[in-house]
């Protein structure tokens, strides 16, 4: 595909969710109204969200699968001269796959609120102000137009080649996300949201001076030159480089999150509508591994060769703690939210992805990116499923999900117990699955670390991550049988009560019968189809992917040395 075509098709993905949010806050013109104004505005949300899409599988389609080291569809224009700060986009081997998994997630999520509409949770304490405020609750509108400006500073982040440009991208999701959480969450949204805005800002403040570090020492915010062989970064001493991955490592091991920097994520996932878990999890925890990848490894490899075996060390930590954070929660008795329980997972799945990156091998940093992917598609599906089983039990407290009137789904709605075991077997990693080849990848380069890491260090890492490996089978395990196979009902039936309270003798016994539920619907088929498919594409080919990652990781590697 020719060179201007691919150029307008990023220039494209990235600015359309923008053009998209404004146009959401206008007017619904009189013949797109539909069946009322807030259909109109969920259904212009699908059709930004699907065009971005279409033109990022188009973007996928035109690359030049035999270069993916190369920096492709590039748009270049100076636009803060005296700061040196770029309008600079581009896509590779390790940028496109986290470009078309933002696309496809986001517009899932569009899709999925079009069928199913967020409903805004209020105090019943501030009903009535807020019924006069907002006459009835947050609008569809708001909704959309925060969710594609969400889909912009994601996509942003991904395909920018400034540091400055991907700073403020990095910042931009902020705001949509603490909006969403502390307008549509459940229980807690309010202080889930400060939590989560106030940990992601002050990480971001230190990583700025990162940031702002290498650029006034080298004179350049440009990633692509940073990153090049005996480029400007040859001039930061040793001191300086430790100093920025430092600043810049704070920053991203909020947001990936890395244990101990994780406490705001549980909060922020049990409390978020369930468009929001997806898109957390999926999309917001990679920009932060993206960032370790495309900044941390090539622009200060000398900084990041001496922090490796504590990032390492963290991620194990992470992988161990994240796993019997989930064994607590799944066990009889200790009211676990199931949300919250894969939020936990994912401080566990996230810890691999880490582990990779600090092996500085190929191995291991492909590995890592698959591992990202595989996390978005697998994590992404189970926040669906696990909000689509709220909507129908009410709950997502195990032990009431285990109880008399427990779930057990495969007796009552056997195509959707399937799906969320299926999501749950996948995310343990079995082979075959997406989620086997980046944990095992990982795995790999800690096992043969860069020249000059502790061998020695990195296997004890190794043998933790594995031994993570088998928690996460365990509370995994525990989670299908206890909500997919249920209980048979042990309350004793009730015999209805005689004219004095007490329960008459004679009065036949009544059965105690468990409410039914809805199996899958036709568009949560439309909805999580997708992310099945694709997690056993990956499974059985992973060829697909790394081979788009392997040169450009290579290239990457070799470029900082």
């Amino acid at each position: 595909m020719h060179h201007t075509t691919l150029q307008l098709l990023l220039v494209a993905v990235v600015a359309l969710p923008l053009v998209g949010a404004l146009a959401a806050l206008l007017p619904a013109p009189p013949g797109l109204k539909g069946k009322s104004p807030d259909q109109a505005v969920l259904r212009h949300g699908v059709t930004v969200t699907g065009a971005v899409l279409a033109a990022a599988i188009a973007l996928a389609v035109g690359f030049d699968h035999d270069d993916p080291a190369r920096m492709q569809a590039t748009t270049d224009i100076s636009w803060i001269p005296a700061l040196h700060i770029r309008i600079h986009l581009g896509v590779d081997g390790i940028s496109l796959p986290l470009v078309v998994m933002t696309a496809l997630l986001t517009f899932l999520c569009a899709l999925y609120s079009y069928f199913h509409p967020p409903v805004a949770h209020r105090d019943p304490s501030q009903e009535a102000f807020r019924a006069a405020r907002h006459h009835g609750g947050p609008s569809p509108k708001a909704f959309v137009a925060l969710l594609l400006v969400l889909e912009a500073g994601t996509l942003a982040t991904f395909a920018v080649l400034d540091l400055m440009l991907f700073f403020l991208a990095f910042e931009m999701v902020l705001i949509p996300m603490y909006f969403l959480i502390a307008r549509w969450g459940g229980a807690g949204r309010q202080a889930a949201a400060w939590k989560f805005i106030l940990y992601t800002l002050l990480g971001s403040v230190v990583m700025l001076l990162g940031l702002l570090l290498i650029g006034v020492k080298t004179g350049t915010f440009d990633m692509v030159a940073l990153a090049t062989d005996n480029g400007p970064q040859a001039q930061l001493s040793h001191t300086v480089q430790l100093l920025a991955v430092l600043a810049i490592g704070i920053g991203l091991a909020v947001k990936s999150p890395l244990w101990p920097l994780h406490s705001w994520l549980p909060d922020a996932h049990t409390a978020a509508p369930t468009v929001g878990s997806v898109l957390l999890a999926g999309v917001l925890l990679k920009m932060g591994t993206y960032g370790f990848v495309r900044i941390a490894l090539p622009i200060t490899p000398e900084g990041m060769h001496t922090i490796a075996p504590y990032l390492a060390a963290l991620a194990a930590v992470g992988i161990i703690y994240g796993s019997l954070a989930c064994l607590a929660l799944v066990r009889k008795g200790a009211r676990g939210d199931l949300k919250r329980l894969i939020a936990y997972s994912s401080v566990g799945h996230m810890g691999f992805v880490l582990l990779g990156i600090a092996s500085a091998t190929p191995t291991g940093v492909n590995g890592a990116l698959f591992a990202n992917i595989a996390h978005g598609l697998i994590t992404g599906l189970l926040f669906f499923l696990v909000g689509a089983l709220k909507d129908r039990t009410g709950t997502t407290d195990l032990d009431a999900l285990a109880g008399s009137t427990g779930a057990a789904l495969y007796g009552k709605a056997p195509r959707f117990g399937g799906l969320l075991a299926f999501a749950a077997v996948a995310s343990l990693g079995l082979p075959g699955l997406a989620g086997f080849w980046g944990e095992m990848l990982a795995m790999f380069g800690a096992f043969q670390p860069a020249a000059g890491l502790s061998r020695p260090a990195f296997w004890t890492f190794m043998v933790l991550a594995g031994l993570g490996t088998l928690l996460t089978a365990a509370y995994l395990l525990l989670v299908v049988r206890r909500v997919c196979m249920g209980g048979t009902p042990h309350l004793a039936p009730t015999a209805p009560l005689g004219a004095d309270g007490d329960p008459d003798p004679d009065a036949p016994e009544a059965p105690v019968t468990a409410p039914a539920l809805p199996d899958l619907a036709r568009y949560e088929y439309a909805a999580w189809g997708p992310l099945a498919a694709l997690t056993v594409l990956a499974g059985l080919w992973p060829a697909a992917l790394l081979g788009l990652t392997d040169p450009a990781v290579q290239q990457l590697l070799g470029g900082g040395k």
